[in-house]
C-alpha cells in the first residue's frame, strides 16, 4: 500500500497550471519538522518535500498561506516515467485542531 500522511507547512507554490486535458494542478513545497522515536532514541526529523494537488483540491492547495501547516494525505509517485525522484501527490488536506504538534 502506498499511502502517506504528514502534518507539514507549505513553504512555496507556484501558479495554477492545466494539463493538455484541462485538468489543474498546483504544485507546491511542503516543509516537515518533528521529533521521532527510533532504535529507543529520540530522533529530529526534518525534510522537504514537492508536493501537487490535481483536480479539484488544487484550488483548496492553493488557498493555504505560505507558513501555514496542514495535515497533508495522499501517495508518493515518481516524478515522471523515467525520472528517479518521487513527489507528494495530495488528496486530501485538513486543518489541523492543535498546532503544538511539531518538536514537542
Amino acid at each position: 500500500m502506498n499511502q502517506l500522511t504528514v502534518v507539514a507547512q507549505l513553504i512555496e507554490k507556484s501558479v495554477l497550471r492545466y494539463t493538455p486535458a484541462g485538468i489543474p494542478i498546483a504544485t507546491v513545497s511542503l516543509k516537515h519538522d518533528s521529533k521521532q522515536m527510533h532504535a529507543g532514541a529520540e530522533r529530529l526529523v526534518e525534510f522537504e518535500i514537492n508536493a501537487i494537488a490535481a483536480g479539484e483540491i488544487s484550488s483548496q492547495m492553493l488557498e493555504i498561506e505560505l507558513g501555514e501547516f496542514r495535515e497533508f494525505k495522499g501517495f508518493l509517485a515518481r516524478k515522471n516515467r523515467n525520472s528517479k525522484s518521487i513527489v507528494f501527490h495530495v488528496t486530501h488536506i485538513e486543518a489541523l485542531k492543535n498546532e503544538t504538534h511539531l518538536l514537542d
